[in-house]
This record gives C-alpha cells, structure tokens and sequence, in this order.
C-alpha cells in the first residue's frame, strides 16, 4: 500500500487525487461506471481545501486498466476521532469496482490502510458491502424523482396538499436569485448558518461550499423577502440529476412559504439546465425532513451504508439523533448565533 501509483500494470496502488493525470483516468473510469459525485477526486480535493481533511484514495488495476476505485476522505477530529470515509461530507461513496473479487480487495486494502494511519473504523457509504463488515439500511433515506415535461406539468406532479402550498408561495412577494458570485455565496452562508444554528448542530465551514463550487458544477438559488434572503439552497449538477445538497432557511421562511418557492423553482431552474431527474438527498428515517420530501410526492428508497472498525474499537458517533447528543443539541441552540458561528465550523470540520 505504500507503492506509488503506476499507470501501468496490476493490483493496489494508493491513490493521489490532486495528481491531474492520475484523477482525470479515475474521473473517467468512475463515470463509465454511473459513479456519484462523492467519488470524483474533485470531491475529495475540494473536501480537504475547504476543511483540511485528507483526500486519498486506493486503485485496483487490471491488466494496465483501472478496475475499481474506493475514494476516501482521512477524518480526524479531536471530538470525533479518526476514520477513513467514502466519501468526506458526501451521502454517498464507496467502492466502485468490475466485479465483486476487486471490491474485496478494495476493502480489504482499505482496512490496512486505517490501520497504518491510526483510523480505527472505515465508513463505506453506498456501494457493495464487503464481506464480513457491519451493514445498515434502516437509517437513511433517499429520495429521487423524475422531472417532468413544463412548469405546469411540474406543479400538477405534486401532490395536491403540498402543491397548495407552492401556490401560495407563488403568489407571495417573493424573489429568486440564481448565481455563483461572491453576493450568492455571502446570502447562502448567511441563510444556512441560521438553518443549521436553529437545529442545534455546528455549522460546516463556507470555505467547504466555496471549494466545492469552484471545481464542482453548480450554484445558488436563493428566495428573498424583500432585500432579505430568507431560503437558500447550493445544488450541484451531475448526470443529468439536480442535487439541492446545502440549503436552509431562516425563521421567516416557514410562513412565507420560502421553501416551497426554493424547491419548486429549482425544478424549473435544473430542467431548463436539462436535467432530468431531482435528488431531494438523505433524510434520517422518520425524520422530519423524511415526512417533508414524501409530501412533495417523493418515494423513500434505504440507502444501505457499511463500516469496519479495528478489533477492540468502537465504531464513531456522529449521529445527532442519538440521545447522547440531546443535551448538547439544546445547549447549542441557545448559544447566540455569532458564537455558534465562531465555534461551529473549527468542530464540523471533524464530523466528515
């Protein structure tokens, strides 16, 4: 594993994503394969410029051709601890291979690889689940539909409770902005940060989302009431697919309805840009967010992650709905928001 990556020839090889050579045959070998976003080196590259945590990644070849790729994000945090992801910050990843022996491999490498760097659980989200590693498909939810022919057709495909309320918000004063610029970017934080403070978790740093933008397709659509932005979502753009991945709203923003109108005009928005289908992303199962995405007519699929942990090691926590963080949750939601701005991201940098 700690044999330079040969462009020729077989077996492992450990992986350097920022080498452009290396991640333009892994780029194109991952969309051959349908890959998501989150295994692109691009990700992994913009991951570690915007929160410092270490893009790597392990290749299989076969016969001088790639055979499958595993993309990993090197997470440490002095709260968390330490483990390999794949992929950092994404809802999906894992292994990508030509048949189930590589991905073994793949795994098996992965497992040494932690081991070396002190990580003593691996997170595989999506993807086969190598044997003999702890599986779960009963707490995430996907969910994804398929965008339709014009604006109407898109409006009468929801539901007729939700589409009430996107009536309503259509005929509210609002407006809508879509951009990448400096101003979209300032808008967007400002919104997420509150978004996230009124959940009570530590907000992601905005040098994440600029990274992420700045080699990633994608941008902003923001709702404002007024000269103020009250909703807000960062939407990424991949294989004909939408994927609204950081958004919020402030307090306002319920009953003005601004999510209503954020949602369904990034419908439009991604078709005109010809999309095909809307990523509405992961919820947790039974979640609120869960039961929002089922009303605009979205059908839940189990999105089955898997991990490995050293013998003797205890998997990490990161879940916030655990009831271990209950109590930290209230607190940080009665933090002023400048703190909670201050404080957030040099901890959710850790989270991955």
């Amino acid at each position: 594993m700690n044999a330079p990556f040969v462009m020729t020839g077989d077996g492992l090889a450990l992986a350097d994503p920022h080498d452009p050579a290396q991640a333009a045959r892994i780029e194109g070998f991952a969309a051959e394969r349908g890959a998501t976003p989150f295994h692109r080196p691009a990700w992994l590259c913009a991951v570690e410029r915007g929160t410092g945590q270490r893009a790597l990644g392990i290749v299989a070849r076969r016969r001088g051709q790639i055979a499958g790729w595993l993309p990993l994000t090197e997470v440490h945090s002095p709260i968390f601890g330490r483990a390999l992801v794949s992929s950092g910050f994404g809802v999906g990843g894992g292994i990508l291979s030509a048949d189930g022996e590589t991905a073994q491999r793949l795994a098996a490498a992965a497992c040494e690889l932690a081991s070396r760097r002190s990580c003593p659980t691996v997170e595989l989200r999506g993807g086969p689940v190598p044997a003999g590693w702890e599986s779960r498909s009963d707490r995430h939810l996907g969910f994804v539909a398929e965008l339709v022919a014009d604006d109407e057709a898109q409006l009468l495909a929801i539901p007729r409770k939700q589409r009430a309320e996107v009536r309503k918000s259509l005929a509210g004063d609002l407006a809508v902005r879509v951009g990448r610029g400096e101003s979209d970017r300032a808008a967007h934080y400002a919104v997420y940060c509150q978004s996230v403070h009124n959940l009570g978790t530590p907000v992601f740093p905005r040098s994440l989302f600029d990274a992420a933008l700045d080699v990633l397709e994608g941008d902003i659509l923001t709702v404002f009431d007024g000269e103020s932005p009250v909703a807000s979502v960062l939407s990424f753009y991949h294989g004909g697919t939408v994927m609204p991945y950081w958004g919020g709203g402030t307090f306002a923003a319920r009953h003005l309805r601004a999510n209503e109108r954020m949602y369904y005009e990034l419908m439009l928005h991604a078709r005109r840009r010809g999309c095909t289908r809307f990523d509405f992303g992961r919820s947790k199962t039974g979640s609120g967010p869960a039961a929002y995405k089922k009303n605009w007519g979205f059908t839940p699929e189990p999105l089955t992650y898997a991990h490995w942990s050293a013998p003797g090691s205890a998997r990490r926590d990161i879940d916030p709905t655990n009831d271990s963080y209950s109590a930290k949750i209230a607190l940080w939601k009665r933090l002023p928001l400048s703190v909670a701005n201050r404080l957030g991201p040099p901890i959710a940098r850790g989270l991955g």
